[in-house]
């Protein structure tokens, strides 16, 4: 078994960021990036102080907009079209889930789509979803999804060979599984969705060569999902009573898998700097 270590592999990719922003300043190009949290969610706030702390390492300017939970969906829409007007922020973050049955789709929707760094716009996700290929989205410098992004960056990094393999993707969240498997399209895998509904799940993920989860729910993938030898990506960070852990059983499936990311310390880690990457290609454009 070899560990994929996101956490290693984020580090040496902050360092190559960190030399195009400096090269970037130099032509007179600053990139920086908005960041929007609304209420006082925990988890929420911990992982935008993380965006900021990313952005000092780098360079890039941070404006964060901290709002309170009764803000209105109108409140904020003002706020992201001043954003969008802002010639100093190349990148605009909304933290989601936003509180109070507030209307993500709505919001996102009104982000600029040159600056939807989380690609969630319906005119990013149209536009991935129509390219034809990996290498047509790298030329086309459109926006990828930071966490499907990340998992792609380390299947090359590791040198995991995607094309022609079996992958099953288990999960088909907007924010998840549905990208994931399209870039794993994109480099001529053979893809399966699997989630809930899925008959003998099991038995399904046994026949990939690649397994990713991204269902959200903890150890839920156990060694009889893994056939012996597969690459299993483990996206889901879930906190439970004795800490953080994946929706992969990490013990259970290590000795079987010839590939796995641990949790904390695998996909996660590449999250933020691949937002940092797309702040940084926005700027670029």
């Amino acid at each position: 078994m070899q560990l994929i270590e996101g956490k290693k592999i984020a580090a040496q990719m902050k360092l190559e960021l960190k030399t195009r922003v400096e090269a970037m300043k130099k032509r007179g190009i600053e990139p920086g990036l908005a960041t929007i949290l609304v209420g006082e969610d925990p988890a929420s706030r911990v992982y935008v102080s993380n965006k900021i702390k990313a952005c000092q390492e780098l360079g890039i300017r941070s404006f964060h907009h901290p709002l309170p939970a009764d803000l209105t969906e109108e409140e904020i829409i003002a706020l992201i079209e001043n954003l969008n007007a802002d010639i100093r922020v190349s990148g605009i973050l909304l933290q989601l889930p936003l509180p109070n049955k507030l209307s993500a789709d709505r919001c996102v929707n009104r982000i600029s789509p040159l600056k939807d760094i989380d690609s969630l716009h319906p005119f990013n996700i149209g536009k991935l979803c129509e390219a034809k290929s990996w290498n047509e989205i790298l030329e086309r410098q459109l926006f990828i999804p930071c966490t499907p992004y990340g998992v792609m960056i380390l299947l090359d990094k590791y040198g995991i060979e995607v094309s022609g393999k079996n992958a099953v993707v288990i999960g088909r969240s907007n924010l998840g599984g549905k990208p994931v498997a399209t870039l794993l399209l994109s480099r001529n895998a053979t893809v399966t969705i699997a989630h809930s509904r899925t008959q003998d799940l099991p038995g399904v993920c046994r026949r990939a060569d690649i397994i990713v989860a991204v269902i959200g729910k903890p150890r839920f993938v156990t060694k009889d999902f893994v056939k012996p030898g597969a690459v299993v990506i483990d996206v889901g960070i879930n906190r439970t009573e004795t800490g953080l852990c994946g929706d992969v059983d990490f013990d259970n499936v290590k000795d079987i898998a010839g590939w796995i990311t641990p949790v904390p310390g695998g996909v996660g880690a590449m999250t933020i700097t691949m937002l940092m990457n797309n702040t940084i290609m926005a700027a670029s454009k």
